[in-house]
């Protein structure tokens, strides 16, 4: 089974798209800027606590750059 999140490659306005794959479809909930936002993302999703989910890759995919890697601003 692949991850149900994807976190994106890294976009020119520093974020990351985060997409969830729900039903046979990918629903984008939003542009992340830090590992806070995805966070607040997978929680309005639903996830109760979604944190120890970032570094799961039965859950996460993290596209591009390293987990947990942004921009500097």
């Amino acid at each position: 089974m692949s991850p149900s999140v994807i976190v994106d490659h890294l976009g020119a306005d520093g974020g990351r798209r985060v997409s969830v794959r729900s039903g046979g479809r990918t629903h984008i909930l939003g542009i992340a800027y830090n590992d806070v936002d995805v966070i607040e993302f997978l929680r309005r999703a639903g996830l109760d606590d979604p944190g120890p989910l970032l570094d799961d890759p039965s859950w996460v995919e993290w596209r591009g750059r390293r987990p947990h890697e942004w921009a500097a601003k």
